[in-house]
């Protein structure tokens, strides 16, 4: 028995935030119905990224929605919102990433939907909230960590401003709404009572920066300033960077620097005994850095530092991370495949429950594929 099973899941998101915190549910044994516009489904079926299309469906699309079943349903058509009402009142959490009153002027706004299923999970993600000057624009990861102010932490001082290249935003925020729902599920438990969890992406990358803001707000709003070389955080001293050897990169993380010039054989590192030099003369001494970690391999200065627990790591390529001997004991990759026989690997749930890891076979559903069993199933 999953953790979740018998809970019922109604997916009426699109793109990244919303359904992803859905498939987090499903590997946890939820059932996640996802409903879909006819002809169309959700636009991330289109999300394609890198030309790469598997049975007609972005990969994108595939890694989102693994583990779910397909309902098609046009919510303007009133015999269709009619089912999917009965199909509220059987849900236990619900999801949606409209922009603010969209589901309100469908007929499906929380208020709405609260009569239907007074026990019902009511999970909303917009890109901004559902009020300010704000809640009309795009919640796209790109313009909201732009707003956040994210890019001006990455990069060199003499860089323009740096995103990070993953959407981040929207997996914080569905790391948030799955713990919310969760918690949710545990009060309903106790006390019979709903819930209308409400999320933000732009409220989550605000508290992503938890560190950098509160730092911030506590030494006289003093502005960040990235270091110059290698900056790989804005509040941290040398040697906090990555830094190219003879045939690659090194990260070296934090720890004394009189240690490290031994370490490394770096006359030029001794000169700086002063802990808190190490910050204010941070690009100096990153700058002496750069210049000597050239004179050997990656290997070479691990099989110095490693042994002396100074910490560092290479700096993986996709490529090496997937067939890193010791990573892949993690086991992260799995195999998933649709009805009609399509499979692709994509990765798994980074957890394990009482030893076992959450793998799961079943692939991303095909637009409406199980609409009419579900219609049959639940008297629709």
């Amino acid at each position: 028995m999953k953790l979740l099973d018998d809970i019922l899941v109604l997916d009426f998101s699109q793109y990244l935030a919303g359904p992803w915190t859905a498939v987090k549910l499903a590997d946890f044994g939820a059932r996640v119905i996802k409903i879909e516009r006819p002809g169309s489904g959700d636009n991330s079926r289109r999300l394609i990224l890198s030309n790469l299309l598997i049975d007609g469906d972005s990969s994108v699309f595939h890694s989102m929605n693994r583990n779910k079943e397909s309902y098609a349903a046009n919510l303007k058509d009133t015999d269709d919102l009619r089912k999917v009402k009965e199909l509220i009142k059987k849900a236990d959490v619900m999801i949606e990433n409209f922009r603010p009153g969209i589901m309100e002027k469908i007929g499906l706004g929380y208020e709405e939907v609260k009569k239907l299923n007074p026990g019902i999970i009511y999970t909303s993600v917009t890109g901004y909230g559902a009020e300010g000057p704000l809640k009309g624009k795009p919640g796209q990861d790109l313009l909201v960590q732009s707003l956040s102010g994210i890019p001006w932490l990455n990069g060199n001082a003499d860089q323009a401003p740096v995103p990070v290249g993953l959407a981040v935003v929207d997996q914080f925020t569905t790391a948030n709404a799955v713990q919310a729902i969760l918690a949710s599920l545990i009060r309903r438990s106790r006390t019979g009572e709903g819930a209308r969890v409400e999320l933000s992406l732009i409220e989550s990358a605000i508290d992503f920066q938890f560190e950098v803001l509160t730092t911030y707000l506590n030494n006289g709003e003093k502005m960040s300033e990235r270091s110059k070389v290698n900056n790989a955080h804005n509040f941290l001293g040398a040697p906090y960077g990555i830094y190219k050897t003879k045939d690659s990169f090194i990260a070296l993380s934090m720890g004394p620097l009189q240690v490290l010039a031994d370490l490394l054989e770096c006359e030029g590192l001794k000169r700086y005994s002063d802990p808190d030099e190490w910050f204010d003369k941070r690009d100096e001494i990153k700058q002496t850095l750069a210049e000597h970690m050239p004179g050997r391999t990656t290997e070479e200065w691990l099989a110095v530092l490693e042994p002396a627990d100074y910490w560092c790591a290479r700096v993986n390529t996709t490529r090496e991370l997937l067939e890193d001997e010791g990573l892949s004991r993690a086991d992260m990759i799995q195999e998933i495949k649709r009805k009609n026989g399509t499979t692709l690997k994509t990765t798994r749930t980074p957890v394990r429950i009482d030893g076992d890891k959450l793998f799961c076979s079943k692939g991303a559903p095909v637009l409406g594929e199980d609409t009419d069993a579900i219609n049959k199933e639940f008297g629709l």
